[in-house]
């Protein structure tokens, strides 16, 4: 996969943050960083599509395109599609900061923005992406939620630039369960894994306020899909 560009900003300048949460960042880094690399190595992974998109199940994302996926997903999605150079908008916030220390160290690019802080500045970054045939993935319902609610972000991407959107969802048999706002995964160890893609959903850009809205929809709808046909598949075995 195409190495995709330093869009911006790797990390919130160390001045933002207190000598109490640096060292906090330090040691959650390392420990995520760990976590994930110990937990997952043990997985099984599987991956299945809605429709032959030309690209092997393995392989996907396609270059060129935007991946939104549910928060609670991150765990094992940093391990599955590490050192493949794919862009993640990642929050300002200090929560935002460790996730972009992890998957950083997982050869993810970390685009820093959210809806809620430097939003648009992100977009821009991930439109830069997308231009050098980067995929740009979006952790979709963050940085606070709710749960299972898709915010426009993507939308807005795919009618500036023409990429197609596919949704993921990584299902796991065993973990646990955080109780946090995502319902974040951990999965445990020797856990298996499904990771379902949607068909590509193509955004005109021509398309006014109506579309959008038919088409975020739509995109509501994809996610919701992925994420009851992975865990119906991993629930099977």
């Amino acid at each position: 996969m195409t190495e995709s560009p330093q869009a911006g900003p790797r990390a919130v300048p160390e001045g933002e943050f207190t000598i109490r949460q640096r060292i906090s960042l330090w040691f959650i880094s390392a420990l995520g960083y760990l976590a994930i690399r110990l937990i997952c190595a043990t997985m099984r992974f599987s991956v299945s599509t809605e429709t032959d998109t030309g690209t092997p199940p393995e392989q996907m994302p396609p270059p060129g395109s935007i991946a939104p996926f549910w928060h609670r997903c991150v765990f094992s999605a940093t391990y599955f599609f590490r050192r493949r150079g794919i862009s993640v908008m990642t929050s300002r916030s200090f929560d935002g900061e460790y996730i972009a220390r992890i998957i950083g160290r997982f050869g993810f690019d970390p685009v820093r923005g959210s809806s809620s802080r430097g939003g648009m500045r992100a977009l821009l970054g991930m439109h830069t992406v997308i231009e050098r045939g980067g995929v740009a993935a979006f952790t979709i319902d963050g940085p606070r939620g709710p749960v299972y609610v898709a915010k426009p972000g993507p939308v807005l991407l795919a009618r500036n630039t023409a990429a197609p959107i596919y949704c993921f969802y990584v299902a796991v048999d065993r973990a646990w369960v955080l109780h946090s706002w995502d319902r974040f995964m951990i999965p445990r160890p020797f856990a298996r894994a499904h990771i379902r893609w949607s068909a590509p959903i193509v955004v005109p850009r021509e398309s006014g306020s109506p579309e959008m809205a038919i088409l975020h929809d739509a995109m509501q709808q994809a996610l919701e899909r992925v994420r009851l046909y992975a865990e119906s598949e991993v629930a099977s075995r």
